[in-house]
């Protein structure tokens, strides 16, 4: 067993589901994140997570197809069905539809069948690695996080060969698409509008293929359309983005709002970018303070200092100083990045070898080591949850 308890959300009824669910609460290795007997009504909490298990109950004889169906639009994680008596009949149709396992009740199994299904579940992930997710911020404009981004995105899919996806979440001012020379004709928006629900073969379908490897995701081309870029469809899009990519990297605009929140609930890294001016490192302590107080994970951010061996400016132990928290990677000014970037095309697709490419691959390089932040260990609750 996992040192820390296994998360479940429960959903449905039957005869025996409220005894079981008393029962798993008495112990420490199981948590009982929520309990909601409609699936429609607990849609908003199983996309958010994290979970590790969902236990849907059904008192009907017949197997509630619509129910599965909608947790999976919801969440990955494996789903154990619970029934009371026999439910053999079902056994063969959940299986088929994706169903970890079937317990039936009264049984004093309900543990076995839970790590049983949780041993499935990591069998498969192990199969299929999901892909990481990069999230590029600053609570101030015109410091360069766009570009750190977009070059990013662009060394891991090129030098280091790896399915890359840049997202931009700047829904009213995003500048990615123009980074790239694009006049895209489909946005994030016109996915969200999109009828169908979204899975794999129809992101394809929406993105913008830069190279093999390099897909981007445009914000809406209006500002006004960024209203309809909601939580739960980006958590949504989120999920289906990690089963296609190995990297997704997303650009941000500089305010907190609830699309943000929701990709920073998600994001296996934050790099939190600083300039070398005393106002954005001033705006830079604000925005610690206040992933701070939404409890976000020390661990998964990172600070990073761009144009940071530009002369009269502030010094890196200065701004550590002022931070207090070190500085883990430098990316360099370089008079190349701003002509690229008037071209419509990122530096790195361009020229591998100025200063500022070479420090973006080293940043690539560092992300690919082994042992960085795992995803899966975030706080039960989410930031918008603890902003509240």
């Amino acid at each position: 067993m996992s040192e820390s308890p296994i998360r479940i959300h429960a959903t449905g009824t039957c005869e025996g589901f409220d005894r079981l669910l008393e029962t798993l609460a008495t112990r420490e290795d199981v948590e009982i994140v929520a309990a909601t007997e409609q699936v429609a009504e607990a849609t908003e909490e199983l996309t958010r997570g994290p979970l590790d298990l969902v236990l849907h109950a059904t008192a009907g004889q017949s197997f509630p197809a619509a129910d599965i169906e909608l947790i999976q639009q919801c969440t990955k994680v494996p789903i154990l069905l619970v029934g009371a008596g026999d439910c053999s009949g079902i056994l063969a149709e959940a299986l088929e539809a994706g169903v970890a396992d079937l317990l039936e009740l009264p049984k004093d199994n309900a543990i076995f069948a839970i790590q049983k299904a949780m041993l499935q579940s990591k069998r498969s992930s192990d199969d299929h690695q999901r892909g990481k997710m990069l999230t590029v911020f600053c609570p101030k404009g015109g410091v360069g996080k766009t570009t750190v981004a977009v070059n990013l995105a662009s060394a891991l899919a090129t030098t280091h060969e790896k399915r890359t996806l840049i997202l931009d979440l700047d829904l009213q001012f995003g500048d990615v698409a123009f980074m790239f020379g694009l006049h895209p004709e489909k946005t994030i928006y016109d996915l969200m509008l999109a009828p169908g629900e979204l899975d794999v073969d129809k992101l394809t379908g929406w993105v913008t293929h830069i190279s093999a490897r390099l897909d981007v995701l445009p914000a809406p081309v209006q500002p006004e359309q960024a209203e309809l870029v909601t939580e739960q469809k980006l958590a949504r899009l989120i999920e289906v983005a990690r089963d296609s990519y190995d990297f997704i990297v997303v650009d941000t605009s500089p305010f907190f709002h609830g699309p943000l929140l929701a990709a920073f609930d998600r994001s296996d890294e934050l790099f939190l970018v600083c300039g070398i001016d005393a106002l954005t490192t001033k705006n830079t302590a604000l925005g610690l303070h206040t992933l701070d107080l939404l409890s976000f994970p020390k661990n998964r951010i990172s600070l990073l200092l761009n144009r940071a061996n530009t002369k009269a400016a502030l010094k890196r132990r200065e701004i550590e100083g002022a931070l207090g928290v070190p500085i883990r990677f430098e990316v360099p000014t370089d008079p190349t990045v701003l002509d690229f970037v008037n071209r419509g095309k990122p530096v790195y697709l361009s020229n591998q070898q100025t200063s500022f490419s070479k420090a973006i691959n080293q940043m690539a390089g560092e992300l690919l080591k082994p042992g960085r932040p795992d995803s899966k260990k975030r706080s039960r609750l989410s930031l918008r949850a603890r902003a509240a």
